[in-house]
């Protein structure tokens, strides 16, 4: 379930930022293949000319030598001016491709396996090429924009590893367990990969928070310390197998836990109250599994492929606050418990063919979404035990029917110009059964998109594109539901209606020759029927829809070569975006933003890889912003300033591994957080302020990864 407290989300950005490769940006031009750069010689800068491939770029394993890649994702984060997009995450049911990443010219079927988990299984020495191509130009509906092919080969047995150890400066333990392995083989025909991984996190922060009234008077002083620890250990496996007859079977299985431990010590005093301690405990032990697979076959002329996957978890939490005083007051406190079951079922078939110089693709899909919650609210008694309170609205089980289908077209217009379209349908009947009701709503909508790939000219290449799409709801919105630390509650809305938008985007990539390239992104978005937080009675607010929002943005992308310089094998990568949102504020009218929406972020990185050397260096700088969260009682802010700075250097053989010192958060940035409270509604005066700025120091790590 991932579920994370408010307190809690700062902690996770700072945790990877040491970690980062050098950052990558939507479509390049790629090099032509070189050869490996010979002792005594300058390693080249991966740019120069495109080797055509149907109109994109293909890069060869000699194009990333001077980086010693030990798997495909290595090899792809250094792409010149190419940004992995995990593609919508969140959505239940497949749908078509939204993830700019391809296999062999194929989607990836799991759902709960990141994107770079399954780049990370694929040995850099099984990579024969990575072609960048625009998705509109590809036989596989649902992409645009540049998008990466990733053509691999089996070689019999291979694998790598990589280990990241890592250490915090202030109040954090010893961070051992981060790593993953993974193996690669054949065996009766079957290509076969297994990998073991645990995403770790071993993170905490500690400092003053100040609660203070609008003319500046403190009324609270509070010294915290948090830990949060996170392990997250993950074992899959894959299997492929080509047959004679050009029948391709994929499948896929992974099983996974998530531990989550929480512990917040805040010491408490102010003006007429006595001394306190207070602390906060979360936990949660997940279990989960998924099962996958497709196969592919030709039928009548065409390709049908069938598609079925099934993923469950089991997720219960927990959060407790107690607060003990310095004088005779009793102890006081709070416990919120949740259980919580998830499962989906997909099946889906995908037949394509073609005629009329186009390809056409015909594409049915069918889900069954389940979620079984208990949500339960304990208040600490006299005696020191937790007794239940009522919770009306807390515990339901919620399913979802759903169904899409779409016809899809895609051609070349001239040798310039390639247009690919696709119309449908979604039909979807949700269930919720509570203690009392049972309601059931059944939603029918259109979706569908029109693209345009545009290369006017070598080295530039233009696309459009404009979606219908229709949005999911959270499930867990439908119930009633607590966040003790915060001390809020929303009431569950069973009457919540799926969002709709109209997407639209112009991307152009350019090419910069030896020096690199570049990309431009504009986008929006017009909502319907957005998700935010309304009144409910007099003073209860939970999840409902807003009739409408807006978001525009602009993306800037881009790898810049020093080589023509004279700075041999230097880089400079710029990953940069700012963000605009709007909606009409269900309590006052007026215009803000979307709660919690991202309004900018920006990424700069440098590497050199030293000429003739085995060595690189260089480091990053990374900063983020994103909006307030209004509740109807509460506004709230969490803020990083100023970004984070780190440093790494680089040695690509030692006794055959390459090890990577890294240093984090130079700048000291902290976690800094702010939130206020007001006299009923937000629409009434301020009652007082909570103002936190907690510290966590330096970041160190170490990454050391090898060839199996």
């Amino acid at each position: 379930m991932r579920r994370r407290s408010l307190f809690l989300l700062p902690l996770l950005w700072p945790a990877e930022a040491a970690l980062a490769q050098p950052a990558a940006s939507p479509a390049s031009p790629a090099p032509a293949a070189s050869p490996a750069p010979a002792a005594g010689e300058a390693a080249a800068p991966v740019a120069a000319e495109a080797a055509t491939l149907s109109g994109g770029r293909a890069y060869t394993p000699a194009d990333f030598a001077r980086f010693a890649p030990r798997n495909a994702y290595d090899m792809l984060v250094q792409v010149p001016g190419f940004a992995i997009d995990q593609g919508d995450t969140e959505r239940r049911g497949l749908g078509q491709a939204t993830a700019n990443v391809l296999v062999n010219g194929e989607r990836l079927s799991a759902k709960s396996t990141d994107l770079q988990t399954e780049l990370r299984r694929i040995s850099a020495a099984n990579v024969t090429r990575i072609e960048i191509v625009d998705g509109a130009t590809l036989d596989v509906p649902g992409l645009s924009g540049q998008v990466a092919n990733i053509v691999t080969a089996s070689r019999g047995l291979s694998g790598n590893f990589v280990w990241r150890p890592q250490i915090r400066a202030r109040r954090t333990p010893f961070r051992w367990s981060n790593g993953e392995a993974s193996v690669n083989f054949g065996l009766g025909g079957f290509d076969i990969g297994i990998s073991l991984r645990n995403d770790a996190q071993r993170n905490g922060n500690a400092g003053p928070e100040i609660v203070f009234t609008p003319d500046g008077t403190i009324i609270d002083r509070r010294d915290e310390v948090l830990s949060y620890d996170i392990d997250q250990p993950r074992l899959a496996a894959t299997l492929r197998r080509t047959f004679g007859d050009g029948s391709i079977l994929n499948a896929n299985g992974a099983v996974g836990l998530y531990h989550l431990t929480t512990r917040e010590d805040s010491l408490r005093s102010g003006p007429g109250q006595p001394d306190r301690v207070r602390i906060l405990q979360e936990r949660e032990r997940e279990h989960n599994y998924e099962l996958g697979g497709d196969y592919e076959f030709g039928l009548g002329g065409g390709r049908l492929k069938l598609i079925g996957l099934h993923r469950f978890e089991h997720s219960p939490y927990s959060q407790v606050v107690t607060q003990s005083y310095a004088d005779a007051s009793p102890t006081t406190g709070q416990r919120f418990t949740q259980v919580a079951d998830e499962a989906e079922t997909i099946a889906r078939g995908e037949y394509r063919w073609r005629a009329g110089g186009a390809d056409w693709q015909a594409s049915l899909e069918g889900a069954l979404n389940r979620l079984d919650i208990d949500n339960r609210l304990f208040d600490l008694n006299a005696g020191g035990g937790f007794v239940p309170v009522p919770f009306p609205g807390a515990a339901a089980t919620v399913e979802e029917r759903r169904a899409e289908a779409a016809l899809s077209y895609g051609r070349p217009l001239s040798p310039e110009l390639s247009l690919q379209a696709s119309v449908g349908g979604e039909y979807s009947q949700l269930v919720q059964e509570g203690a009392a009701e049972r309601i059931s709503r059944t939603f029918y909508r259109p979706k569908g998109f029109l693209s345009l790939a545009w290369r006017p000219r070598s080295g530039l290449d233009v696309s459009a594109r404009l979606e219908r799409q229709v949005g999911q709801l959270n499930f867990f919105d439908f119930v009633a539901s607590a966040n003790i630390s915060a001390g809020s509650t929303n009431s569950g809305n069973a009457d919540l209606v799926p969002p709709q938008s109209w997407d639209a985007e112009l991307q152009a990539t350019r090419s910069l020759g030896p020096w690199g390239t570049a990309t431009a992104r504009l986008y929006g978005r017009l909502i319907s029927d957005i998700v935010d937080i309304i009144p409910i009675g007099t003073t209860g607010q939970s999840p409902g829809n807003l009739d409408q929002a807006s978001v525009y943005g602009l993306q800037w992308t881009s790898t810049f070569n020093f080589d023509p310089a004279g700075w041999r094998g230097a880089r400079l990568d710029l990953n940069l975006q700012f963000q605009k949102t709007r909606l009409d504020d269900p309590l006052t009218g007026l215009s803000r933003p979307i709660n919690e929406n991202m309004t900018r972020n920006i990424e700069v990185n440098f590497r050199q890889d030293v000429p003739s050397t085995d060595w690189a260096y260089g480091g990053g700088f990374t900063q983020s912003r994103q909006s307030a969260l209004f509740r109807l009682d509460e506004r709230w802010q969490f803020l990083d300033t100023p970004g984070s700075l780190g440093l790494f250097v680089e040695h690509k053989n030692v006794m055959g591994l390459t090890l990577r010192a890294a240093v984090d958060n130079l700048l000291d940035t902290n976690e800094q957080f702010s939130r206020i409270f007001y006299q009923g509604r937000r629409t009434g005066p301020i009652r007082f302020t909570e103002d936190r700025d907690r510290y966590y120091g330096p970041v160190f790590t170490l990454t050391i990864s090898g060839t199996i």
